[in-house]
């Protein structure tokens, strides 16, 4: 079934330029597909899941249920193409002089640029710098590498190396060439997260490196004269999981991060440069781009790849309330769906909490879909959204979520993490 992978140019109602895929229709049949060639190897999977040990297995089974879905996502080489250009477009626009005052000696690890995929092309709804999921699809992309599926996997060969060669350069970066030797993999009460069992493939992902790992709660956490500790253990790298993204609620851990007396990545640096939502508006507003410096090529993209997003205040609010089925609306400082509302189902009463608030309105750009089939279940269509898991602008691996409702939520039979097939 071969594809021409082109990408045409066109013009939007705003005289903005839009990429529209001539293969879409080929992706729309693929992703509407239920035959072995469009679907997963779910007892590779297992196999993959099952030689993490049987207590790993057994509480991603009891826990995470839904955390990989039944079927790949399809997408084009000029879908590709759109993210790669957006993501570049991104790195060079907020690298300008204009663009944030502060610095950090250290790049951020896994990034994950957001985007949802439509006949319009591809459209980036978010940028987060404490993206998880990586260490996951990283094992469930080499589960499928010898399944006979349609396209290409979309991550680089040998993931764990890629990962393990980030963390050391975060770490040189800071540190020159002092040896890393001891991390701590930090969130509340990391046991009880949603995401536990990912923390438990990074740790082993270290110490089969000879890194000492520790998973630890921030209040686990102490300062000394030489530096950061756990119990006995100084840490000199911290993998910060938090989504407190400027460390305000954990001051022991600030302070050890304003004091450089620990490496932290990602940290609040990085949160306020890319992540926090009212980047996006100026991301997608020509004349904020423009005076910035940003080149034409670039404010082209990013018009064309960013959706319109506005400051919400009290002078929009009856704009905003008279469209705000064109709208989704995010709090600035938001993580996950925590607070996120699509427009056409807020009540009054929200609406009018969100104009007292700390939100961000941008435009819908409805996600793809994907048709998911089950044994002795009637097939279902599923949402998805991609994520281009990143460092210093450089596409890792690119890895689905499908879900059904608002936002992506790991409650969704069939629904969870799925591998990207880039069909060329």
């Amino acid at each position: 079934m071969p594809a021409n992978n082109q990408q045409e140019l066109h013009m939007n109602q705003q005289g903005f330029p839009t990429y529209f895929d001539v293969d879409h229709a080929l992706i729309e049949h693929l992703n509407g597909e239920c035959h072995d060639w469009a679907g997963m190897d779910g007892d590779a999977l297992q196999r993959a899941l099952r030689v993490q040990g049987d207590q790993w297995y057994a509480l991603v089974a009891d826990r995470c249920p839904h955390l990989f879905a039944a079927a790949p996502v399809f997408i084009t080489n000029a879908q590709l193409q759109q993210m790669n250009a957006v993501i570049a477009a991104v790195e060079r626009v907020v690298a300008l002089p204009g663009w944030h005052e502060g610095a950090s000696t250290t790049k951020g690890v896994f990034y994950g640029y957001d985007f949802h995929l439509n006949e319009q092309g591809a459209h980036l709804i978010e940028i987060n710098t404490n993206a998880g999921g990586a260490f996951l699809n990283a094992l469930l992309i080499d589960s499928q590498r010898e399944a006979v599926l349609y396209g290409a996997a979309a991550a680089e060969e040998n993931l764990e190396q890629q990962f393990l060669a980030m963390f050391r350069d975060e770490y040189r970066l800071a540190r020159g060439d002092e040896a890393l030797k001891s991390v701590a993999i930090v969130d509340e009460q990391p046991e009880s997260q949603y995401l536990y069992p990912e923390f438990l493939l990074a740790q082993r992902m270290f110490e089969r490196a000879g890194i000492a790992a520790h998973i630890a709660d921030p209040s686990a956490l102490q300062v000394r004269g030489d530096g950061l500790y756990f119990g006995e253990q100084k840490i000199d790298l911290v993998y910060n999981r938090l989504t407190d993204f400027s460390l305000q609620q954990h001051p022991v851990l600030r302070q050890a991060y304003l004091d450089g007396c620990v490496v932290m990545t990602p940290n609040p640096a990085h949160y306020e440069r890319y992540a926090d939502k009212r980047n996006l508006a100026r991301l997608s507003d020509a004349d904020t781009l423009n005076r910035l410096g940003a080149s034409d090529t670039d404010v082209a993209v990013l018009l064309a790849g960013v959706p319109r997003t506005i400051a919400v205040e009290p002078a929009l609010e009856d704009m905003l309330w008279a469209e705000r089925k064109q709208w989704f609306f995010k709090p600035n400082t938001g993580f996950g769906s925590k607070g996120a509302y699509r427009g056409e189902k807020l009540t009054k009463r929200v609406f009018g909490e969100i104009m007292q608030s700390d939100y961000v309105a941008q435009r819908m750009a409805p996600p793809g879909e994907r048709k998911v089939c089950q044994p002795d279940v009637e097939p279902q269509l599923l949402k998805y959204d991609v994520r281009c898991y990143t460092y210093d602008g450089q596409v890792q691996l690119i890895a689905a979520r499908l879900y059904q409702g608002q936002t992506t939520n790991f409650r969704t039979p069939g629904g969870g993490f799925a591998p990207v097939r880039v069909v060329e």
